[in-house]
């Protein structure tokens, strides 16, 4: 890949996100390294030579993927939603990383002990104009995300207030009846005298590998994308199965106690299998029972497929999928 034509990738720039996307590409065998000291805002990545890797933070690469500034990026799902209406038309989700988990909720004070439901808060937003003429506050710094889903369930009567700080202090500093923020556990808005209403998960998002549509691509740079998620899908796949191998003379009468697992996940390989980790002792117990033996079990470090679907996708989307 030219030097005058690079892939861009952004990775988050500072806090807990960069750190467990740091530490995700280690684990899959590419190692971060930043440019310039702390303070920089380029890196390079170990076995992706010729990648150009920005530190952004994770709204910058949702509104750089969105223009096309960069080709792909780590950031979180909430803030690409947030981008508005046809952002899939703009942005493709190659993989989520599952990390930087956050649901988006929409919360109320407890002492609402009638409001448990959206519609329960259409019937209190309505009330509420009737009797003092104004509309219910909701506060939040999702916008798009709200009135998307207020409309799914037909509240009107509302308005939005900004939120500039601690979303969760809005409704007893008065601010605001309602509001919609991202949770983790949601402890801090328990902490706040605040409940998740029964359907009031909007999204419930994470860390996503995604790809920007609107960026000029060439068919070498979809090559190294197709590399890069076959190495970290081949890293995820290996986490979930272990290698089990018997004596190459035994292969044949191996055949009968392996074969149910066959269908339960399980591949043949010479002289043994791939289980997944759920089923390893059940093959093994089943192999010892039929008499193989001594059976031997591994974990293995990537298992790598001919096929890459997400970066199949990608290319047909771009207009440069191979042999088309």
């Amino acid at each position: 890949m030219s030097d005058a034509n690079p892939l861009i990738m952004a990775v988050p720039s500072k806090g807990r996100l960069k750190e467990q996307a740091d530490a995700w590409l280690a684990d899959c065998g590419f190692t971060l390294k930043a440019l310039g000291g702390s303070r920089g805002y380029r890196a390079t990545i170990d076995r992706l030579p010729g990648v150009q890797v920005q530190l952004l933070s994770p709204s910058d690469t949702a509104a750089a993927l969105e223009a096309g500034e960069i080709h792909l990026g780590i950031t979180g799902e909430d803030l690409l939603r947030e981008r508005g209406e046809g952002i899939d038309a703009r942005v493709m989700l190659l993989r989520a990383l599952g990390f930087g988990r956050a649901d988006v909720v929409v919360a109320a004070p407890k002492s609402w002990i009638d409001v448990d439901t959206m519609a329960d808060v259409e019937e209190v937003a309505a009330a509420y104009l009737a009797r003092t003429g104004r509309r219910m506050r909701v506060a939040t710094k999702y916008f798009v995300l709200t009135r998307g889903y207020f409309s799914q369930h037909g509240i009107v009567d509302y308005r939005i207030v900004e939120s500039g700080g601690a979303t969760e202090g809005a409704p007893a500093a008065g601010a605001a009846e309602l509001i919609v923020d991202i949770t983790t556990t949601g402890a801090t808005l328990a902490a706040n005298n605040l409940k998740i209403l029964a359907d009031g998960v909007i999204l419930k998002s994470e860390a996503q590998l995604a790809a920007s549509l609107k960026a000029v691509w060439t068919a070498e740079q979809v090559n190294v994308v197709r590399g890069f998620l076959r190495t970290v899908e081949a890293r995820a796949r290996a986490k979930g199965l272990a290698a089990v191998t018997w004596p190459a003379d035994q292969d044949e009468k191996a055949q009968g106690p392996i074969k149910p697992f066959l269908g339960k996940g399980a591949t043949r390989r010479a002289q043994g299998a791939l289980t997944p980790m759920s089923q390893l002792f059940d093959a093994a117990n089943a192999l010892a029972a039929a008499g193989i033996g001594p059976a031997a079990a591994s974990r293995p470090d990537y298992v790598f497929e001919p096929d890459c679907v997400a970066a199949d996708t990608l290319a047909r989307r771009l207009g440069l999928l191979r042999g088309e």
